[in-house]
C-alpha cells in the first residue's frame, strides 16, 4: 500500500516511526459539520436563499482517506469551504429546476436529488455525506408569504363564522334562559299573591268571626218573624225574575255582544282602513315617482328633439335662403343681359332700318292714335256732311291724315329733318289741304259744316 500511494496510512492502532526517515501526519476521520447559505433562483425567475447544513466526514476506506489526504491533509481547515463551495453549486442547479412550491411541499426531493448530484464529487474528495437537511428556505421577495395569505383568510374567515355561529348560539341559549327566569319569577309571584290573598281572607274572616255571630244569633231571634215576609218577598223575586231581570239581562248580554263585535268590526276596519291608506299612499308614492321619471325623461327627449329640429330647421332655412339668393341674383343677371341684349338690338336696328323701328313702334301705338283722333267728334252734338258716304270717307280720313302727319314728322326726325332744319307740313294725296271747322251753337243745337274734298275731275255738292 504504501510504495502504490507513495505514503502508509494507519487507522486504529500505534505504528513505529524512525526518526528523521519517516514524517507523521495526522488526519481527523471526525464528523463534519458545513454551514449552507445559498442564494439562488427558480425556474419561475423568484429568488430564494436556501439555509442548510452538511454533516459529512472522511470514508473509512483507504481509497476515501488517500483521497482525502491528498487533497486536504495541509488544508483540513479549508475542508468545510470546499464542500460548501461543491454543494451550492449544485443547489442552485437543482432550484432552478424546481418551483418555489416544490421547495416548500416537498424538501426531501431537493435533499435527495442534491445528495444524488453531489455523491460522484464527493467520493472523489475522500469524502461521504452523512446527513444533508435544508432548514429554511428564505423568500426575500415575500412569495411564500403571498402563497399562505389565501388559506390564512380563508381559515380566518371560517374563525371568525364558528365564532359568530357560536357568539350567536349562546346569545339564543342566554335569552331562552332569561325567558325560562323571568316566566319562573312570574308563576312565583302569582302563586305567591294567591297564597297571600288565602291569608288575608283567613284573617278577615278570623276577625269577623265575633260580629258574625252576634249577627248569627240576631238573625235566629228574627228569622221566625221575618220568615212569612222573606216568603213573600222571595216569590215576587221569583216572579221579577222571570219577567224582568232575565230578559233584561238577555238583552244587556246581546247588547254588550253586539258592541264588542261592532267595537271589534271598526277596530279591524280602521286597521284595514290605515293599512289601505299606507299602501295607497306608497303607490302613490311610486306612482309619482315613476311620473316623474317619465316626464323628465320625457322632456330631455323633447328638448332634444326640439333643438335637433331648430337645428335641422335653421340649416333648411339658410341653405333655402342661399338657394333663394342665388337665384334671384341668376333672375337679375339674366334680366339684365336680356335688356342689354334687347336694347342692343334695337340700337342696331335703328342704326341699319329705322322705318322698320318706327313703323313697328307706331303699330303698337295705332289703337292709340286713332282714339286721339277720334276725341275731334265727342264734342259735336250735330255733324252735316255734304257730300254723303263720301264726305264721311273724307272726314275720317282728315282725322287720321294727323296720324300719317305725325309718322312722317317721326322720319323727319330720324332721318335729320328738311333742308332747312324745320318739318315739312303734311299734304293730302292730291295736293290740297283738309281742315275741318265748326260753327256757333244756334237754335239750341251745334252745327258742324265739313267742306266737301274736291278730288280731280269731280264737282263738290
Amino acid at each position: 500500500m504504501a510504495e502504490s500511494l507513495g505514503f502508509k496510512i494507519v487507522t486504529g492502532k500505534g505504528v513505529l516511526v524512525p526518526p528523521g526517515v519517516q514524517t507523521v501526519r495526522r488526519m481527523s476521520l471526525d464528523l463534519r459539520a458545513a454551514q449552507l447559505g445559498i442564494d439562488c433562483v427558480t425556474q419561475q425567475g423568484i429568488p430564494v436563499g436556501i439555509r442548510g447544513v452538511v454533516i459529512f466526514k472522511v470514508g473509512d476506506d483507504y481509497v476515501s482517506i488517500a483521497n482525502a489526504a491528498r487533497r486536504f491533509l495541509d488544508q483540513q481547515d479549508k475542508m468545510d469551504t470546499r464542500v460548501h463551495n461543491v454543494f451550492a453549486g449544485h443547489l442552485r442547479a437543482i432550484v432552478g429546476q424546481l418551483t418555489v412550491e416544490d421547495l416548500i411541499r416537498d424538501r426531501e426531493k431537493l435533499t435527495h436529488l442534491t445528495r444524488a448530484s453531489s455523491g460522484t464529487e464527493m467520493e472523489k474528495l475522500g469524502l461521504i455525506v452523512d446527513s444533508l437537511q435544508v432548514q429554511e428556505i428564505d423568500d426575500p421577495t415575500g412569495y411564500i408569504r403571498n402563497l399562505g395569505r389565501p388559506h390564512v383568510a380563508a381559515v380566518a374567515a371560517q374563525a371568525r363564522i364558528a365564532e359568530a355561529e357560536a357568539d350567536r348560539e349562546a346569545t339564543e341559549q342566554e335569552q331562552i334562559a332569561l325567558a325560562l327566569k323571568a316566566e319562573a319569577q312570574r308563576n312565583s309571584s302569582i302563586k305567591q299573591s294567591g297564597f297571600q290573598a288565602e291569608i288575608d281572607e283567613a284573617t278577615a274572616r278570623a276577625a269577623q268571626a265575633g260580629p258574625l255571630a252576634e249577627a248569627a244569633a240576631h238573625q235566629q231571634v228574627v228569622v221566625e218573624q221575618t220568615r212569612v215576609a222573606e216568603l213573600e218577598a222571595e216569590l215576587e223575586e221569583q216572579r221579577l225574575q222571570a219577567s224582568i231581570r232575565k230578559p233584561a239581562d238577555a238583552r244587556a248580554y246581546e247588547q254588550t255582544t253586539l258592541a264588542r263585535s261592532t267595537r271589534d268590526a271598526q277596530i279591524s276596519a280602521a286597521e284595514a282602513a290605515a293599512r289601505e291608506v299606507e299602501l295607497a299612499a306608497a303607490a302613490d308614492a311610486t306612482r309619482i315617482r315613476t311620473d316623474a321619471d317619465a316626464r323628465a325623461t320625457q322632456i330631455r327627449m323633447l328638448a332634444t328633439a326640439e333643438a335637433e329640429s331648430t337645428r335641422a330647421v335653421g340649416d333648411a332655412n339658410a341653405h333655402a335662403r342661399r338657394a333663394v339668393g342665388a337665384a334671384e341674383g341668376e333672375a337679375l343677371r339674366a334680366w339684365g343681359l336680356a335688356e342689354a341684349e334687347s336694347i342692343k338690338a334695337r340700337a342696331d336696328a335703328l342704326a341699319t332700318n329705322q322705318e322698320a323701328v318706327i313703323g313697328q313702334q307706331l303699330a303698337e301705338q295705332w289703337p292709340a292714335i286713332v282714339e286721339a283722333a277720334a276725341k275731334q267728334f265727342s264734342a259735336i252734338d250735330q255733324l252735316i256732311v255734304l257730300n254723303g258716304a263720301a264726305g264721311l270717307s273724307e272726314t275720317l280720313a282728315a282725322a287720321l291724315s294727323q296720324g300719317a302727319t305725325g309718322l312722317q314728322l317721326a322720319r323727319s326726325l330720324l332721318s335729320g329733318g328738311s333742308s332747312d332744319g324745320k318739318p315739312s307740313a303734311a299734304a293730302t294725296t292730291d295736293g290740297t289741304s283738309t281742315g275741318t271747322s265748326t260753327s256757333p251753337r244756334t237754335g239750341g243745337s251745334d252745327t258742324a259744316s265739313v267742306p266737301a274734298v274736291r278730288s280731280p275731275g269731280g264737282a263738290g255738292r
